[in-house]
């Protein structure tokens, strides 16, 4: 792996007397977060209200078991726009630079999102409503695929050989963060709000708060990628976008390995995030306010579990900590989804451990194997790794999970998890071997 010139790191550390845009390690830390939970925010906004609000706002018509499976089959939508966006992102990134494509990108999601607040219900425009939900659920996506900025991977390549595993958490904080935001906000609503204002106006604050949360974002990203320092940054690390089919026809073996590493942990995302709140919801006397503030303290044990998975992965290795938690993962999948079903202790005791096990795999799920990426390829194809990743092993958790545990028993839910952690292991064998052949012709490839 190549180094940063002495002389160019010195200048993002302390910064050129010159510049004056100089900025720090730590403000590319923060910088990443903060671009991370707003996206995340934006998506768990999506989430909740496809539980609490879409299946009798869209779905009238519907019983509530229902309407919450066609609220669910629209979830995917945004994850199968992904690719798409990115691919047409990365050209506007190359004629026009990173800074007007993030504004567009992070103008377009929040606006999305934003938008869905101003919709009107089933009962005023029948299926034009739900056409529309539709549409602005694939803007989401499709804005996210080009809100890839290439900060986490600079982030990563510039970290100390024996601080990669810290460093590379440090994104996937944005994830919990953005939960814990979206979900505090809807339980102060549907706890202090009638049912009927609720479903009137209140579920409609938290999408207009997040097209705030992504100006700010913007704001706080444009800062780095616009700055003298990081422009020279990303070209020394060849974090350059380039057409997607070069990439895929030179790196298509990467990227599908890439894609299946992580596939454990994104399974295991929306099987404690959304589908307990849908289960709960529907077959249990919990009050949604009650989950979602359970949801909330799980979300922080994440945070911390996290933040642990940099230590472990600094300690023992990256691939020692995925392998782990995919074990975990698979082991958790055979009993822990029947504890929804044992009443608040049992919610909590699965919340919990779900995050704890989300946190340390998820914390280190990103960019498994993006060092075996040939430095000109890096930048698109972490970025299509990430879209493939989420939408095999994410986007469709939700629905599946929800039908096997209503038709055949909580139990079967599991088997999502279940073939996800197989996914991993798998992939993460393929990985070594990848990684020995680029070794064999470049050992600068290959992280160690």
């Amino acid at each position: 792996m190549t180094t940063v010139p002495k002389g160019m790191a010195a200048g993002v550390e302390s910064g050129h007397a010159g510049h004056a845009q100089s900025v720090s390690p730590g403000e590319i830390a923060i910088g990443v977060i903060i671009g991370r939970t707003s996206e995340f925010f934006d998506f768990f906004v999506y989430a909740i209200a496809s539980v609490l609000v879409f299946p009798r706002f869209f779905f009238p018509f519907a019983d509530a078991y229902t309407g919450t499976i066609y609220s669910f089959a629209l979830f995917p939508l945004a994850f199968v726009a992904r690719p798409l966006g990115s691919i047409v992102f990365m050209g506007l990134d190359r004629r026009f630079g990173r800074s007007a494509k993030l504004a567009i990108a992070l103008f377009l999601l929040g606006g999305s999102t934003a938008a869905i607040a101003f919709l009107p219900g089933y009962d005023t425009l029948g299926a034009t409503a739900i056409a529309l939900l539709a549409l602005f659920r694939i803007g989401q996506g499709f804005a996210l695929g080009g809100s890839w900025d290439g900060l986490a991977s600079l982030l990563a390549l510039n970290a100390p050989k024996d601080r990669r595993g810290w460093y590379a958490m440090i994104p996937q904080l944005g994830a919990p963060l953005g939960l814990i935001t979206a979900s505090s906000m809807f339980a102060f609503f549907v706890s202090s709000l009638s049912t009927e204002d609720f479903l009137g106006w209140g579920w409609r604050f938290p999408f207009f708060v997040a097209f705030a949360i992504n100006v700010v974002a913007l704001f706080a990203r444009l800062r780095l990628v616009e700055s003298p320092e990081f422009v020279r940054l990303f070209e020394s690390r060849d974090l350059q976008p380039e057409p997607a089919m070069v990439t895929i026809r030179e790196e298509g073996r990467t990227i599908l390995i890439g894609a299946l590493a992580p596939l454990a942990s994104f399974a295991l995302f929306h099987m404690v995030t959304v589908f307990p709140l849908s289960y709960v919801t529907l077959n249990t006397p919990e009050r949604p306010a009650a989950f979602l503030v359970i949801e909330t303290g799980a979300a922080i044990i994440g945070v911390l579990a996290i933040i642990l998975s940099g230590y472990l992965a600094d300690r023992f290795g990256r691939r020692a900590v995925l392998g782990g938690s995919a074990a975990a993962i698979a082991a958790f999948s055979g009993f822990a989804p029947q504890m929804l079903g044992m009443g608040t202790g049992g919610e909590v005791a699965f919340m919990t451990i779900g995050f704890a096990i989300l946190g340390i795999s998820f914390g280190q799920s990103s960019g498994a194997v993006a060092s075996s990426f040939s430095s000109q390829h890096r930048y698109t194809g972490s970025a299509l790794t990430s879209d493939i990743a989420w939408l095999v092993g994410a986007a469709f958790a939700p629905l599946v999970a929800l039908q096997l545990a209503t038709n055949y028993g909580l139990i079967t839910s599991g088997a999502y998890l279940l073939s996800g952690a197989a996914a991993t292991l798998i992939a993460l064998w393929a990985n070594r071997e990848l990684a020995g052949n680029r070794n064999a012709m470049s050992p600068r490839m290959v992280e160690a």
